[in-house]
């Protein structure tokens, strides 16, 4: 029976990252090295907190923009952290998860017959989301050799008449790059020559290692009114299943995503807006004990993979990801992934995944048990020796 699909939905391609897990999901004993959330448990005293608001009857609706208790905190804290001066009644808005704030963020700022500028390799669900508005991405390369760091050289070659956004995300998916002070200097200062807008994903903020620095580009005051913030108490946090996020600015930007809050989801769930409220304003050790965590798989990760030969890896300074450069072997990121998962039952995702320069790579996530990296290395190890010459054909 025929369907009046929209060509606009039709138009949005399917993630291959669920793809390499829908197969792994049919197969037993798969270590899923390809996952991007914490593998820990939300905090205690958060949960405990949802858990009194249910008790005491947090169970209706709140304002579209979030509980003002909510935006309070969120404001402290980019104010803490980030050196944001916002408004809370005005310059927030909390959404479903770290996805809802861009998605708003870029139906206010992008639409038919403009382009948006994001790196390539980056996050697959930017370019989705830039297509349902109705705009064309415009894709700005990451290079290895600079650390798959965004520079500011590069966006401008790619500014066109028609150019009305940019994404930045640092620290980065899939890379784990983080832009460096100097390198976000320039950024702000074309974005103050262009006037163009942007949108800062600062999801990773915390995950950061050896001294390497978030710095965020609103907290450039001749640009503030030109970005947006997103981010998310997903990561940081371990609240991926809450979906509580938020995104801070221009006011009249932040305005109109309100006004399509209201006629898409209303509000966030109060139970997961109380719970965040205390990761806010609760103890925050275990984003310590967190991220030494991180800090030691990354190390354990590293030192394997650059054992193994013909695999390379970069030292990545952010997130909780490794983007392994595997062009020595002689085989797409895709045969390789799928060939890795049929055969030794590792989950890792191919690069192409993230745009057509993540050729020649795949991510490997570390946001897994020290167990599960051993074990996973010594089946990637045993994979390469093997059966590189034995790989099924592309996904």
């Amino acid at each position: 029976m025929k369907t009046n699909i929209t060509s606009t939905v039709q138009a949005v391609p399917h993630s291959r990252i669920r793809r390499m897990f829908n197969i792994a999901s049919s197969m037993d004993n798969v270590i899923n090295l390809g996952i991007g959330e914490p593998d820990f448990t939300t905090p205690v005293n958060i949960i405990e907190a949802a858990k009194k608001a249910m008790d005491s009857g947090f169970t209706h609706y709140t304002a579209n923009a979030g509980l003002p208790e909510l935006r309070e905190c969120i404001a402290n804290k980019l104010k803490r952290d980030n050196d944001l001066e916002v408004y809370p009644d005005t310059d927030i808005i909390v959404t479903s998860g770290g996805m809802g704030a861009l998605a708003l963020a870029i139906l206010t700022l992008a639409e038919k017959g403009d382009e948006v500028l994001l790196s390539d390799p980056s996050w697959c669900n930017y370019t989705s989301q830039i297509i349902l508005a109705g705009a064309k991405p415009i894709f700005v390369p990451v290079k290895e050799e600079s650390g798959f760091m965004l520079r500011a050289e590069d966006i401008e070659k790619r500014i066109t008449d028609k150019t009305k956004l940019l994404i930045i995300n640092s620290p980065g998916n899939p890379t784990g790059a983080v832009i460096s002070k100097e390198e976000m200097d320039k950024i702000s200062g074309l974005i103050e020559r262009t006037g163009i807008y942007v949108i800062t994903d600062e999801v990773y903020e915390k995950l950061v290692y050896e001294g390497a620095r978030h710095i965020s580009l609103a907290s450039y005051k001749a640009i503030r009114d030109k970005v947006i913030t997103v981010n998310s108490f997903s990561k940081s946090y371990a609240m991926t299943g809450w979906r509580v996020g938020f995104a801070a600015g221009n006011k009249e930007i932040i305005g109109q995503m309100i006004k399509l809050q209201e006629h898409m989801v209303a509000c966030v769930s109060t139970v997961s807006q109380k719970a965040a409220i205390e990761a806010l304003k609760g103890p925050q050790d275990a984003l310590k004990s967190m991220l030494d965590s991180y800090s030691r798989r990354r190390s354990q990760m590293l030192e394997k993979l650059n054992s193994i030969g013909g695999i390379r890896c970069k030292k990545p300074m952010g997130s909780f990801y490794i983007f392994a450069n595997i062009k020595a072997l002689g085989k797409s990121s895709e045969e390789f992934a799928l060939g890795l998962l049929t055969n030794k039952g590792v989950c890792l995702i191919p690069g192409t995944a993230f745009g057509e320069h993540g050729e020649g790579f795949v991510r490997i996530s570390y946001a897994t048990s020290e167990e599960n990296i051993l074990e996973g290395m010594d089946r990637l190890k045993d994979y390469i020796e093997e059966s590189i010459d034995n790989l099924p054909q592309l996904l």
